[in-house]
């Protein structure tokens, strides 16, 4: 859990590293700046936030108002770093008010209410468990996928940039001695010319 600040009219974005068919669950509360007290107070009922999640691949997954306290969930489609941005539904243009925003972001395993698993499907200790352990190793799965996937993309721009440096001093060592070549070339002639050769 953590919180971030920011002013009313501002946007703010933080990124999230998701892989694949992975359910996402952020948890928030938003509490108003109050400078009589000096601290931050529970916000008012008009004061809410505005929700964007967009994919590695730039589309919206997800965009919509909450009210100042709740809960959203997504599910990723592919894997890497998701965008989810955040600003608020004021328009106090000149207040400039600060809000606090407390996030708990459950990624994986971590989203799954197992009270409820166990309420809904009359599972014994021992099946939840077991359950739980099932879900853990499902999510393990998909993080080696996407590191797999990471490795993947980390090696082909490590290979496209090898080429391209070794291609590049190839150009230069021929530019060199084609320049070599010209300048041996152009003092001869001049040497020649003034007759001292």
């Amino acid at each position: 859990m953590f919180s971030i600040h920011i002013r009313e009219t501002e946007r703010k974005c933080f990124i999230e590293e998701i892989p694949d068919e992975t359910k996402v669950i952020v948890n928030y509360k938003v509490e108003l700046y109050d400078p009589r007290s000096g601290g931050f107070m529970p916000s008012s009922a008009g004061i809410g936030m505005h929700v964007e999640v967009r994919d590695p691949d730039d589309k919206l997954l997800l965009s919509r108002m909450y009210s100042s306290e709740g809960r959203m969930s997504f599910t990723s489609a592919t894997p890497g770093e998701h965008v989810i941005c955040m600003y608020s539904n004021s328009t106090a243009w000149f207040s400039g008010s600060q809000l606090r925003v407390h996030l708990d972001i459950q990624v994986g395993e971590h989203a799954i209410n197992y009270g409820d698993v166990v309420q809904k499907e009359k599972l014994s200790e021992l099946q939840l468990r077991i359950r739980q352990l099932l879900d853990q190793v499902e999510q393990i799965t998909k993080e080696q996928n996407y590191q797999r996937y990471r490795e993947e993309r980390f090696r082909q721009t490590s290979e496209s940039t090898n080429q391209r440096v070794l291609w590049w001093s190839i150009a230069q060592t021929i530019i060199l001695l084609a320049m070599g070549a010209w300048q041996m070339k152009h003092l001869k002639s001049f040497f020649e010319a003034k007759k001292l050769v």
